[in-house]
């Protein structure tokens, strides 16, 4: 007997595992917090969080205390009412024992302890518990303070009462170490990641103050984050670094068929549109129902008053939706008793009574703020006429820059060095800065599956540009035709022709501006080809050493410090500082920098979580306002290494 035939007839009755309890949490985590990485590690807190934001919600708790202790552990504390410690007649066991060790269970499900909720559908705690190392929680009601311990989810001590405390205090504290055989990439939480997404949750929620400290350094690293005009403020935020079109802030609230709904919007003198949905202050960055409607009641809006008010000649068509939202940043925030996502993650909502609601709310609000405020309503018009005429224009130029068969006569951009092999999974393309680097770049490729594009000097800022502008550089037509693509309504990623896109800038401003305007570019237009992991950055060293006709490379000062403590300081040593790519012959430059079995690579990465950041870091970079980019350039100059500046 064969050993496949062995493990077939041995697949019975007992090979069919039962996970009790927290086990199965702990056996595939990545299907409850999505992955285990750094992003996964800090979900964990974000969940514990949301309880108490629930709390919030539900009118019982207006301050969060979000802790980074010293030993890396998170204690996450608030004054809402305290999680139940009374029997569960269920299960027989104190309620919040339950909440903390099965999954599904909570106040979530009907039971009248919350109408709206985030969180993971009543499971979020539990994981948290599971995934921990060990967790405590302190409850704060009836002029008890009570405690329980776990340890990677079970139980370890009873609930108990340990202090008598003031009968008007209530509250909860979570206290959790993540447990290192989870997360085995990282278990050390980044401030910063944890500040991006608390103060979203500030601004999400009206009048609550969430505080995150640091407790792991001497100097005590502290944020509060507390906005009495909620998502209001949440658009103010995020246009800080552009220029608005007009005062005031489109504001919208109302409740119908149960749906609670509050838009804020504004426009701006950009050409990108920034919107953003949440659901139960969940980010939704795939959308879903509550977008659509709200999408719908502005284009309809619009148009009825354009042509009422003779804005929009006869013979011009309706403006489109996307010229509407061109330089528009919008909130829009639902609370709905039963979410239905797409999905565990929650990346998309599909409750249909969400569409109806925003539709209905912002079509009545908006309709009457345009008639009251008629100057808003113009600018706001005449800006989406210009754009849907750009629009029209850069129709034009795109049916030029499509990729064509060579029926169609359309060739490869001249100056692009392609592959021979055509799978694109085997081939990637260099964007390779300036001719000279591009000449040594075409000499050391491997011909069969590297591609070399040369740029000639800094492409158009697409961050300051409409569509038909960018359609008419050259620079960017050449890369559209070479990715195959399409760009913005017309990109297809199933066309895409390199399966990695590698920008390849000198080690200087020069380069990293270079980078940051080819990285604006594909952001803006090409968002996909990041999310999907195509992009990456290529990393030429800083130095050339010699000694003894042998030779080291350094990609950093710190690298090059650790060669010569190798090698020995004395006159002997040659070292060579790289000004540019053009300073390399082709064998280096291969060695170096384009040799898949030596080279460094960095991926570009893309967190849909992070995404109203990652908007506001591209404004900042790249728009008009010089003031936020002086202060963001202050602020992040000691993490640049390397520069010549």
């Amino acid at each position: 007997m064969s050993e496949i035939e062995k493990v077939e007839n041995e697949y019975g009755a007992d090979q069919i595992q039962v996970l009790e309890g927290l086990e199965a949490v702990r056996k595939r985590p990545g299907m409850y917090i999505g992955t285990t990485s750094e992003r996964g590690l800090h979900h964990l807190v974000y969940e514990i969080v949301d309880n108490s934001v629930d709390e919030a919600l539900a009118g019982f708790c207006d301050t969060i205390i979000v802790t980074i202790n010293s030993d890396n552990s998170i204690t996450v504390e608030d004054n809402g009412r305290g999680i139940p410690v009374g029997i569960n007649e269920k299960t027989g066991l104190p309620a919040v024992e339950v909440v903390f060790t099965i999954l599904h269970a909570g106040g979530k499900f009907g039971g009248g302890g919350y109408k709206v909720s985030g969180g993971l559908h009543g499971v979020g705690a539990s994981v948290v518990n599971a995934l921990s190392n060990w967790l405590e929680v302190y409850i704060y009601r009836d002029g008890n303070e009570y405690f329980q311990r776990y340890e990677r989810g079970k139980v370890v001590k009873p609930l108990e009462i340990i202090a008598s405390c003031e009968q008007e205090k209530t509250g909860t504290k979570v206290v959790f170490l993540p447990d290192e055989t989870i997360f085995r990439e990282t278990t050390v939480f980044d401030f910063d990641i944890l500040k991006k997404r608390l103060r979203e949750m500030a601004f999400l929620t009206k009048n609550l103050k969430i505080k995150l400290i640091d407790n792991r350094s001497e100097e005590l690293l502290e944020r509060t984050f507390h906005y009495e005009g909620g998502i209001k403020e949440f658009v103010t935020y995020l246009n800080k670094s552009k220029t608005a079109l007009y005062e005031e802030i489109l504001y919208f609230e109302g409740t119908v068929n149960g749906v609670y709904v509050e838009v804020a919007m504004q426009h701006n003198d950009s050409y990108t549109e920034g919107m953003y949905s949440f659901v139960n202050n969940i980010n939704t960055p795939e959308g879903g129902t509550h977008l659509t409607g709200f999408k719908n009641a502005i284009t309809k809006t619009f148009n009825d008053y354009a042509r009422e008010k003779k804005l929009l000649r006869e013979n011009e068509p309706n403006l489109s939706g996307e010229d509407i939202r061109e330089g528009m940043t919008a909130i829009v925030s639902v609370k709905i008793g039963d979410p239905q996502f797409e999905g565990q993650t929650k990346q998309k909502l599909g409750n249909s009574e969400a569409r109806g609601a925003v539709d209905s709310i912002v079509s009545e609000q908006l309709t009457y703020f345009l008639e009251q405020n008629p100057t808003v309503a113009k600018i706001i018009c005449e800006k989406s006429i210009l754009s849907q005429r750009a629009r029209e224009a850069a129709r034009k130029a795109r049916d030029l820059t499509r990729r064509k068969t060579a029926l169609d006569g359309m060739a490869l951009p001249g100056k692009l060095a392609d592959c021979s092999d055509k799978d694109p999974k085997n081939c990637e393309i260099f964007i390779v800065e300036g001719d000279s680097a591009g000449g040594s770049a075409k000499t050391a490729r491997s011909r069969s599956t590297q591609a070399i594009l040369p740029l000639r000097g800094k492409i158009l800022n697409v961050e300051k540009a409409r569509l038909d502008k960018i359609y008419a550089n050259e620079e960017i037509k050449a890369m559209i035709t070479a990715f195959g693509t399409g760009i913005h309504d017309d990109f297809d990623i199933t066309k895409l022709r390199y399966d990695k896109i590698i920008i390849m800038t000198d080690a200087d401003v020069d380069g990293a501006h270079i980078s940051t305007l080819l990285l604006t570019f594909l952001y803006r237009f090409m968002p996909d080809l990041i999310k999907e992991g195509h992009v990456y950055l290529a990393q030429p060293p800083l130095y050339k050493i010699e000694k003894n006709k042998k030779v080291w490379y350094a990609y950093s000062d710190e690298e090059l410090n650790k060669v010569l403590l190798d090698i020995g300081r004395d006159g002997n040593n040659k070292i060579q500082r790289y000004k540019g790519l053009g300073e390399m012959d082709a064998e280096q430059l291969w060695d170096t920098t384009m040799d898949p079995d030596t080279r460094i690579l960095k991926k570009v990465r893309y967190n849909e979580e992070d995404s109203s950041e990652i908007d506001i870091t591209f404004t900042t970079l790249m728009g008009d306002k010089v003031e936020p980019r002086r202060e963001f350039i202050e602020l992040n100059a000691k993490y640049v290494q390397n520069l010549d500046i």
